[in-house]
């Protein structure tokens, strides 16, 4: 009983760790637009590989372990499919309702964003019923894509009229859907006895379509096309090896 509320206090810490406080230090580097800039600029490819790096170095290695690799390699997929549809669902109501009547542009960001938000709830939840070091990597990983994310939440909503302190307010109560999908996910692990390849292949599946088909496509975009390489490969070269690094250091407390 105590390893089961140790490791719910983890889960609960962490999700707010992967939300609420990347939320609060969106805030604070969106206080100064010339930071901002350079934050975005500079993180997004950071969290590339920070995400890249935590699903083969540390969630699939690990679900490896506890299933069969084929199970493991179909959940992934199928992890990839659903976060597809799921962002295909927004960008059809998004367009359906632009050549309707109002605006429903600041409804869909904030459901856009906590849905990702829940995801990543579910992603650290399960990492931590296979084992604290991986959870805190996953996090680390979260985290990463979650702070230049909300930084583009909060400049959109800005940029439609909505007041800074409604949109802090409207962002922390969507970050807090990342705590509530992870204690779900701990609950639900913890009654049924879920299959762990699952779980860590949905949630490989999660940030894999996130790093591969939301952050790279914007790293080409704002790339410097006056050169050939600029500082983007070294910073997601950096993400990489800095999750690297965490991964080992985590797993060397297991006993």
């Amino acid at each position: 009983m105590l390893v089961s509320v140790s490791l719910l206090t983890y889960i609960i810490v962490f999700s707010l760790i992967g939300g609420v406080l990347s939320l609060s230090l969106a805030a604070l580097l969106l206080a100064n637009k010339r930071i901002t800039k350079k934050f975005t600029r500079y993180g997004l490819p950071f969290a590339a590989g920070a995400l890249l790096a935590a699903v083969f170095l540390d969630l699939l290695p690990e679900g490896v372990e506890h299933a069969e690799s084929e199970t493991l390699f179909v959940t992934t997929l199928i992890g990839i499919v659903i976060f597809f549809l799921a962002e295909r669902g927004i960008r059809w109501f998004h367009h359906h309702h632009q050549h309707g009547k109002g605006d429903p542009g600041v409804p869909l960001l904030i459901i856009g964003d906590t849905i990702h938000n829940t995801l990543d709830g579910i992603a650290i939840a399960a990492a931590f019923l296979v084992s604290i070091p991986t959870g805190i990597v996953t996090t680390i990983a979260v985290a990463a894509h979650e702070i230049p994310q909300e930084v583009g939440e909060f400049g959109a909503l800005l940029g439609k009229g909505v007041s800074r302190g409604k949109v802090l307010l409207v962002n922390i109560i969507s970050s807090l859907a990342a705590t509530g999908a992870a204690v779900l996910t701990y609950f639900i692990g913890q009654e049924s006895d879920l299959p762990m390849g699952v779980i860590f292949g949905l949630s490989a599946g999660f940030l894999l379509y996130v790093a591969m088909s939301d952050i790279i496509p914007s790293l080409h975009e704002q790339r410097n096309k006056k050169r050939l390489f600029d500082n983007q490969p070294f910073l997601l070269i950096t993400g990489a090896l800095v999750v690297a690094l965490a991964t080992i250091i985590a797993h060397s407390w297991e006993v």
